[in-house]
């Protein structure tokens, strides 16, 4: 199978190196044509010229790109070489209905249309541990394995077309949930003098062990936010699950007390740092003067 990776960002990036180490990847495109010429010398594939191009030449197509308008963008760009049997693989985080539009038309050029969101970040994405979580058909879900595997440590088929998405939600929320309480905890931590690395050593080992406090922990100590997982991106997701909240008539006080912060987060700059640069509004809460709630 031969298969092409269109968005070349922090994740597509990694995701290439992945499906080109397990000798899956024919070729790639990105918008900055130069970003995808370095990467395909480096990785012994073939730049493609245009995302059109990259559809007639290979079998399954994986995207990579930020937002829903981005994906409709790129498979409108795609349509003249999508043809039958061929697979599209978005690992994007989109909403729902923009999964139902692009699976549409997809099926209109006679290819089919997996929406597979992923979960474990930049580092996920370079060590292929990533978690998939998959909507559509079945039977083309597992034509797609062997690729969904090279790039994931867990596959897991959640539904029909965008319920991928909707499971990617529920993660997004409880990302939001936790980021809130390692941030909050720490910061208050650090305000009672306590040795912050020794405190996080104890916690990790415990209930309050989690992923976040172990990769993101000492680094927010350490004043260090680079982008694992870039805030104006997760704005972004929560503003997704705001809409699908709406439709169901409910609001979560963890989205819009996230929304809020991130606002404000990115209101100073601090959008293309990673979701732990929270903790700086965490801090501020215990600056003599600013002793309130966010």
């Amino acid at each position: 199978m031969k298969v092409g990776l269109i968005g070349l960002g922090a994740m597509g990036r990694g995701m290439a190196q992945r499906l080109a180490r397990a000798q899956l990847l024919s070729a790639v495109w990105n918008r900055t044509r130069s970003t995808a010429a370095v990467l395909a010398e480096d990785l012994g594939v073939a730049a493609c010229n245009d995302p059109a191009t990259l559809a007639d030449e290979c079998d399954l197509i994986v995207i990579s790109v930020s937002a829903d308008a981005d994906v409709l963008e790129v498979l409108a760009a795609m349509q003249g070489g999508l043809g039958h049997g061929k697979i599209v693989v978005d690992t994007s985080t989109i909403g729902v209905d923009t999964v139902l539009q692009a699976a549409q038309r997809a099926a209109d050029s006679g290819a089919w249309f997996i929406d597979a969101p992923v979960s474990g970040g930049v580092e996920g994405a370079h060590s292929g541990t990533l978690v998939v979580m998959a909507g559509g058909d079945a039977a083309v879900i597992e034509r797609a394995m062997p690729v969904l595997k090279a790039i994931a440590k867990r596959v897991v088929r959640v539904g029909e077309s965008g319920q991928g998405q909707a499971a990617k939600a529920v993660n997004q929320v409880m990302c939001a949930g936790i980021n809130q309480a390692v941030c909050e905890a720490l910061a208050f931590g650090e305000a009672l003098d306590l040795n912050m690395t020794a405190v996080i050593e104890l916690l990790r080992g415990g209930a309050a062990g989690n992923w976040f406090l172990e990769h993101r922990g000492l680094t927010m100590l350490c004043g260090s936010f680079e982008a694992g997982f870039k805030c104006s991106l997760h704005y972004k997701d929560l503003s997704i699950c705001q809409r699908m909240l709406d439709g169901l008539g409910v609001a979560l006080p963890v989205v819009e007390m996230t929304l809020r912060h991130y606002q404000r987060l990115l209101d100073q700059g601090y959008g293309e740092e990673d979701i732990s640069t929270l903790y700086r509004l965490k801090q501020a809460m215990f600056i003599s003067g600013n002793k309130r709630s966010l």
